[in-house]
């Protein structure tokens, strides 16, 4: 592989010019810049990267570690943050923590060795001991989608309170009154926060969530599967089953149709995340939908801000439903076509992401 030392000689200059033109000194001639262009296509030189980080003290190079690369909503928030990256003119490396906290230790400790500028976390726990460390040694920091309570990292996220009123709205207007949940691991801030919230929008409508109705699951389809046949064991199985994310709706929908029952028609389904499969399932699946791209490029920028000596900031993001067959027929159509919700007796307050 060709070096400096060939590009100087292919150009008939210095090594001291030749690092002066890669490196867009604005004192070298366009002459040299034309030779040293022109001796870089000749013989094929690739600068080494890992040298000039060593000189710069940058990488240009940002870790991600994702709870699952195996489910869809992170396969498609890792590729924003790839393409928005990519943009600002950084490399990206991710790692897969497979909701396990020593494989997200293990994953962290390798990005930084490797001299990353800055980390990009969904962490699968309340604080593996290694992601804590590095937070707490000042290493540019961001959390996306899930966070960790009372450590000083901007978060970048979705809320999707506003949207599960919306769901159990829509719900109680098509006459479904035993409503249940499969809740991701409480280890989570976004398993205790969709509980919490699906909790609060039963208690608007004087719905009751019952503990038989709360499933532990993983956010992983197994669970989904495993905590409906449980549902539909019990004396007065649930109409509803929602599940707090989209592999666990698709074990969900297994289980029922194991048993031989339809949905909506025996048992409605409904997801939180939204992901392309829904739409080819029959019948397609309820779901509420973050707004992936978006929380993957507002990520990106304010671990770049952190790097660059900004104070990056926190970000949050509204998450929507997206109303489909799996719950039932509407109760009212729209004059846009879009299906009506019924409303809460009284107002609840929104709270502003």
């Amino acid at each position: 592989m060709a070096g400096i030392k060939d590009v100087a000689a292919e150009a008939g200059l210095s090594v001291a010019t030749v690092s002066r033109v890669l490196n867009g000194h604005p004192s070298v001639s366009e002459d040299a810049r034309r030779r040293v262009t022109a001796a870089v296509e000749a013989l094929g030189y690739r600068p080494n990267a890992v040298a000039r980080s060593l000189r710069t003290d940058q990488t240009r190079t940002l870790g991600l570690v994702i709870s699952d690369v195996m489910n869809p909503y992170f396969t498609e928030l890792a590729r924003s943050v790839e393409e928005e990256a990519r943009a600002l003119g950084y490399s990206v490396i991710i790692g897969n923590a497979d909701e396990r906290p020593d494989l997200q230790d293990h994953h962290v400790t390798t990005l930084l060795d490797r001299r990353i500028d800055g980390l990009l976390v969904s962490p699968t726990d309340d604080g593996s001991p290694g992601m804590l460390a590095a937070a707490r040694a000042g290493t540019p920091m961001v959390f996306v989608d899930r966070w960790i309570p009372g450590v000083d990292v901007p978060v970048v996220r979705s809320d999707g309170r506003s949207a599960v009123r919306d769901l159990v709205a829509h719900l109680h207007g098509l006459g479904h009154r035993r409503l249940a949940i499969i809740s991701g691991p409480a280890a989570t801030t976004t398993g205790r926060e969709r509980v919490e919230a699906f909790r609060a929008a039963l208690g608007a409508y004087g719905l009751p969530l019952p503990d038989a109705y709360i499933g532990q699951g993983d956010f992983q389809a197994e669970s989904g599967r495993r905590v409906t046949e449980g549902f539909l064991e019990l004396d007065e199985p649930p109409q509803v089953v929602f599940a707090a994310d989209n592999l666990m709706a698709l074990g969900a929908l297994d289980a029922i149709r194991a048993r031989g029952l339809r949905v909506p028609d025996d048992i409605a389904l409904a997801a939180f995340d939204d992901i392309p499969w829904f739409v080819h399932t029959d019948p397609p699946v309820t779901a509420i939908a973050q707004p992936v791209r978006e929380l993957g490029r507002a990520a990106v920028r304010a671990l770049v801000d952190r790097i660059e000596g900004r104070p990056g900031s926190s970000v949050t993001l509204p998450a929507r439903l997206v109303v489909r067959r799996s719950c039932g027929e509407p109760a009212a159509v729209g004059p846009s076509g879009g299906r009506g919700i019924d409303r809460p007796p009284s107002p609840v307050r929104r709270s502003t992401p």
